[in-house]
């Protein structure tokens, strides 16, 4: 199986999932890292590693759908067969989506359907909430809405301030995500209605 990671920023959950893959945890290949941003260090992390990268720039595209058109090109060109968000700051057009379907997961900082968003970990403190954590989850037409394949709980702590509780939600995600990756590579993520199955191994083929 081959893989691709879109990534804005700087890349933390990107480096979980390469050195993963370094030690076998995911038995797939990460083909291609791609950004919307030249400043990304998600970038400069994948080169060290001897991965292939993209820089893709919205500003030489009219439109959000145009963009997406071109990644998707560039993707199925790839060969890529999963599309991983790490970070990855922009919002998918129904193009993009339909063009890949169950095909395209996320990593998101709270317990969905709680805290959707770009501020999920400052959201989730500001409202006091006890438990929170990381969600991965497939991702259709809206916005942090697709179907849950792992979620990983974190108490907050009296003592938590926002930094510190960013930090073990970060923590979470680089546990969660390489391990949603690898579901995948075995075939063993079943979606039936918003409810994904995970298939014992025995049980696996190579639809999704």
């Amino acid at each position: 199986m081959r893989f691709a990671v879109l990534a804005s920023g700087n890349g933390t959950n990107l480096q979980a999932i390469i050195d993963a893959v370094k030690k076998g945890e995911i038995a797939a290949e990460l083909a291609l890292v791609v950004s919307n941003s030249d400043k990304a260090y998600a970038l400069k992390r994948a080169e060290s590693a001897g991965i292939k990268t993209l820089f893709l720039s919205p500003k030489e595209f009219t439109n959000p759908q145009s963009y997406d058109r071109q990644l998707s090109i560039t993707l199925k060109e790839e060969k890529i067969d999963l599309i991983v968000l790490a970070g990855y700051m922009r919002l998918l057009t129904p193009y993009f989506v339909k063009a890949f379907p169950q095909k395209i997961i996320n990593v998101h900082p709270s317990l969905l359907p709680s805290f959707k968003g770009l501020q999920g970990i400052k959201d989730a403190f500001t409202y006091g909430t006890k438990v929170t954590g990381a969600t991965v989850h497939f991702v259709d037409e809206m916005m942090d809405h697709g179907p849950i394949i792992l979620q990983e709980p974190v108490r907050v702590s009296e003592k938590d301030t926002l930094e510190t509780l960013g930090t073990k939600i970060h923590e979470a995600e680089h546990k969660i995500l390489p391990k949603a990756i690898q579901l995948f590579a075995e075939g063993r993520l079943k979606v039936k209605r918003r409810t994904v199955v995970i298939l014992e191994k025995e049980h696996t083929n190579t639809s999704h």
